[in-house]
């Protein structure tokens, strides 16, 4: 029996296409627009694959942090809320390490060849 491509892999040999056979038949405009949509489908695919995972360890470290339960839109917003009016700091416990954690898991999807991002990886969190 053969499965079918998942989504990951599908996106990803659409973005090898464009950026392995079109971009090279192509200049000027059509060529920087092949890139960027070359790009673009990167980012989806590494969405695809990451989000899953960073949004469960996200909920994780909220439902934590604010001591309820919620759905991930929602908990954010009250962290936000809880923020912004003083309630939670840098001197909060955690709150620290989740905020590395969420900017660290959006920048892995975004910008995994950043070489501020790489060597961030490397040195951890600055202000733990």
């Amino acid at each position: 029996m053969q499965d079918a491509p998942n989504l990951v892999e599908l996106v990803s040999a659409v973005a090898a296409f464009v950026r392995d056979d079109a971009m090279p038949n192509l200049s000027g405009r059509h060529a920087y627009m092949a890139r960027v949509a070359a790009n673009v489908l990167d980012i989806v695919a590494r969405e695809l694959e990451q989000a899953p995972a960073n949004d469960a360890a996200e909920l994780a470290r909220l439902r934590s942090l604010l001591g309820r339960d919620g759905d991930l839109r929602t908990l954010n917003e009250a962290l936000c809320e809880r923020i912004a009016g003083g309630e939670l700091g840098l001197h909060t416990p955690g709150l620290f390490e989740h905020l590395w954690q969420v900017t660290m898991a959006k920048i892995a999807i975004d910008q995994p060849g950043y070489s501020g991002y790489r060597r961030a990886l490397k040195e951890g969190p600055a202000g733990a």
